[in-house]
């Protein structure tokens, strides 16, 4: 065999560090973390002029040069971190921030230097334990009596797709009964529901959309009738998706009455709680999510409201069985790793080659117990009541009460056409960079919104932004 052969003398593949390198490697990625989080504070949440290509960008490229950390890191702090969203901002209040804690951070550096499998139990009891830990919390969290499972995704769309899965598998949806068959949900429906259909062969499904009321909730009244007609005509209604804290305004569907229609027809009943399913751990949560436990499926992100980084979803599905069903599958090579009694997460997954993701949510939560993740929960919710409250009084038109931590709103003025007007509010904010706030259409006008999120984002970052915007309200209505 022709090549360079091993050699741990002289170190050719250079692959494999002495420890004095890994400590020259370490702590340079040390030093450059400490100072982006003890910078945080003067850091804009969103560079506005930052998305065209410059000639720095063909140090993107992979090619045979070896290039320095410390030239590395340059040029990573110039063409990534600057540019762009700063999703670890406490300014960052658009979309549905999280913010990214550090600890969990660490759980994802000793998941990758142990490199865990965490696919099948047979290979590593003690993430499959973990993460089976981990997601019986968070169902007894929503309610759900033993007999659930789940499985860890890197975040809602995936998580979405595993639920919408199972059900059309559990309801038996084969190929011939799709143009029959019905899904209803909204338009506050995450467009994540919709790519999960027409993955799962269901884009050609009958697909019915039912009004909201003013509170961009689904209506009840028009879902039963909806359905009633359905049946008659001959249709076979078989899904209901309800949000738990929709994105565009934070709503929450009306998730008893929801469930009480669903075994009514006998639906599926799935809730997407991406962004709102943990404000279970506050008061105020588990009295607007009453309901939440009849649900067949739900899904959530501890990427959002438990303040992970980026990459971590969570299924539920009421009877595990319906959810293996649907994804567990057997080969040859893998006979070794089959054990009775004991489902491996990739017998609940399409993955199976799985990232070790329990490590970064189970650490935090060891380390700091539920009682901080609930404090800084119930400082969201106060934050928002402040900012809706505030907004009125400067002018601007709030559309509705927020149900968890999302104020949608909008400045209408004399003599100016709405959506240009808050489109130079949107653009004014965004150029300033200090906040950064998105917007969405409702009501077929463009309008503006707040998340209120993330773990860093303090009273100060609500002062800062009704500041900007009595400022520009000012401007513009002189």
């Amino acid at each position: 065999m022709k090549g360079p052969k091993p050699n741990s003398t002289n170190n050719i593949f250079e692959l494999e560090e002495s420890a004095t390198e890994r400590k020259v490697l370490f702590d340079k990625i040390q030093s450059f973390s400490e100072d982006f989080i003890d910078t945080l504070d003067t850091q804009k949440a969103f560079h506005y002029d930052t998305h065209a290509s410059t000639e720095r960008d063909s140090f993107f490229k992979i090619n045979r040069d070896k290039e320095s950390l410390d030239d590395i890191l340059a040029f990573f702090k110039e063409r990534v971190v600057d540019t762009g969203l700063n999703p670890a901002s406490g300014g960052h209040l658009g979309y549905i921030p999280g913010g990214g804690i550090y600890s969990s951070a660490l759980g994802d550096y000793l998941a990758a230097v142990t490199n865990r499998y965490a696919g099948v139990f047979y290979a590593s009891p003690g993430a499959v334990r973990m993460e089976d830990a981990l997601i019986n919390w968070t169902g007894k969290l929503i309610g759900y009596s033993d007999g659930f499972g789940g499985n860890l995704t890197s975040g809602g769309s995936i998580a979405n797709l595993m639920a919408l899965h199972t059900a059309k598998h559990h309801k038996n949806i084969t190929i011939s009964q799709v143009s029959k068959s019905v899904v209803y949900c909204t338009s506050q429906s995450h467009h994540s529901i919709y790519k999960a259909l027409k993955i799962i062969g269901l884009n050609t499904c009958i697909i019915r959309e039912i009004p909201l009321d003013s509170h961009f909730r689904i209506s009840v009244s028009a879902l039963e009738t909806q359905i009633k007609h359905d049946v008659q005509i001959g249709l076979k209604p078989f899904l209901i998706v309800a949000n738990a804290g929709s994105t565009d305004v934070g709503s929450i569907d009306p998730l008893e009455k929801l469930s009480n229609i669903s075994k009514k027809h006998n639906i599926w009943f799935h809730v997407d709680a991406a962004y709102g399913g943990f404000f279970m751990l506050t008061d105020i949560g588990k009295e607007k999510l009453k309901g939440i436990e009849l649900a067949d499926s739900v899904i959530l992100d501890p990427h959002k409201s438990l303040f992970m980084p980026y990459g971590l979803g969570i299924v539920l599905v009421k009877n595990i069985n319906h959810l293996a069903a649907a994804h567990a599958y057997s080969a040859n090579y893998m006979r070794d790793a089959e054990m009775e009694n004991q489902y491996s997460p990739a017998d609940l997954s399409p993955e199976l080659s799985k990232h070790f993701r329990g490590l970064r949510m189970w650490l935090p939560l060891k380390l700091y117990g539920q009682s901080p993740f609930s404090d800084y929960l119930n400082e969201k919710l106060q934050l928002t009541n402040y900012l809706y409250k505030e907004l009125q009084t400067i002018g601007y038109k709030v559309l509705c009460e927020p149900d968890l931590s999302v104020v949608a709103f909008r400045l209408e003025l004399k003599n100016y056409d709405s959506d240009v007007l808050n489109k130079m509010i949107l653009d004014y904010i965004q150029q300033d960079g200090r906040i950064f706030i998105s917007s969405t259409l409702l009501d077929d006008k463009m309008t503006l919104r707040a998340a209120i999120l993330s773990f860093r984002t303090h009273k100060k970052e609500i002062e800062l932004l009704l500041y900007l915007l009595k400022k520009i309200k000012h401007q513009l209505d002189i």
